[in-house]
C-alpha cells in the first residue's frame, strides 16, 4: 500500500470571473506526478482562513497521512524569526504561516517525515528556530542570481553536497539545480545540519541531524527529474523513510494496544 503524503495548499486569487469568491486551494500538478513516480499517494490539505481553527485542522489533518511536504509559496512573515520587515520582503500569508508551523510541529511529534522546498524549506527551518534572509540580493554579499529569469524546468547554477549528508549517496558531490527564490536559510535552526550549498555559500539543503525525519530543500526537484533522473531519488528516498516511520509507528501502536 502506498504511504499517503499530505500536501499543503496554496491559495491563487481571482483566477477566474466565473468563481466565487474568485479564491481557489490548489496544489500544482507537478508535485501529484512526482509523488506518484518516487511511489507515494498525494492528498492535499488546504488551510483556514480563520486563525482559530489551526488547532482543530491539523488535529484532523494528523492521522490522515504519512509523510508531509510544504511547498513553495509567499515569503514567511519575518517576525516570526524575530526581525522587523525589510523593504525588499513580498507579501506573507499569515494564516498559512501559523497553519504550517502547527503542522510541523505536530507532525514531527507524531514521528513523521517531512521535506519542505523553497518556501517549505524556509518555514521548516523556522519553525526548528532558524533565520532566513529577507532578500538575498540585497543582504548577501557577492550572492549570485537565485531568481532565475529562465522557466523554472531548467536548471541554472550548481550545489555541492555534503559528504556525510543523505543528499550525498542520492545525488552525489555536485548537482545543477534550478533556483527560484529571494529569500533563504541564514541560520539553520536546532537539530538541523547542513546537506548542501551554492557556491556563493548559500544554504540550499538542511536535513535532521538527530534523525530522518526533516529535509529542506531550496531548489525543486519535481520540475527536474524528467530530464535529470537522479533528482527523482530524492524523493524516493522521502517516501522510503516514510515507508520506515509508518511501519514503526504502526508497530509501536501495536505494542502499546497489547500492553
Amino acid at each position: 500500500m502506498r504511504p499517503i503524503i499530505a500536501i499543503v495548499a496554496d491559495v491563487i486569487e481571482d483566477p477566474s470571473v466565473n468563481t466565487k469568491p474568485n479564491t481557489v486551494d490548489i496544489s500544482p500538478t507537478m508535485f501529484k506526478d512526482t509523488i506518484l513516480a518516487a511511489g507515494g499517494l498525494p492528498i492535499v490539505v488546504p488551510y483556514p482562513s480563520q486563525l482559530s481553527l489551526i488547532p482543530e485542522m491539523v488535529q484532523a489533518y494528523l492521522p490522515l497521512f504519512d509523510g508531509l511536504i510544504l511547498p513553495g509559496g509567499p515569503d514567511v512573515d519575518p517576525t516570526l524569526y524575530g526581525e522587523e520587515p525589510s523593504q525588499e520582503i513580498g507579501p506573507a500569508n499569515p494564516p498559512r504561516d501559523q497553519f504550517e508551523l502547527a503542522l510541523i510541529r505536530a507532525t514531527y511529534a507524531a514521528n513523521k517525515p517531512m521535506f519542505g522546498l523553497c518556501r517549505g524549506s524556509h518555514i521548516l527551518n523556522v519553525a526548528f528556530g532558524g533565520t532566513l534572509y529577507q532578500d538575498l540580493a540585497t543582504q548577501k554579499k557577492a550572492a549570485i542570481r537565485h531568481l532565475q529569469r529562465t522557466s523554472g524546468e531548467y536548471p541554472t547554477h550548481h550545489v555541492n553536497i555534503v559528504p556525510q549528508s543523505r543528499l550525498h549517496p542520492l545525488l552525489g558531490d555536485r548537482a545543477y539545480v534550478n533556483s527560484r527564490h529571494h529569500q533563504a536559510t541564514r541560520r539553520i535552526g536546532n537539530g538541523l545540519r547542513l546537506a548542501a550549498q551554492a557556491n556563493d555559500g548559500t544554504i540550499e539543503a538542511f536535513e535532521s541531524s538527530e534523525n530522518d525525519l526533516v529535509l529542506g530543500l531550496q531548489w525543486h526537484p519535481e520540475n527536474l527529474w524528467q530530464e535529470d533522473p537522479p533528482q527523482l531519488r530524492i524523493y524516493a528516498d522521502f517516501i522510503d523513510r516514510v515507508n520506515a516511520h509508518r511501519q514503526a509507528n504502526l508497530t509501536a501502536s501495536v505494542s502499546a494496544t497489547v500492553l
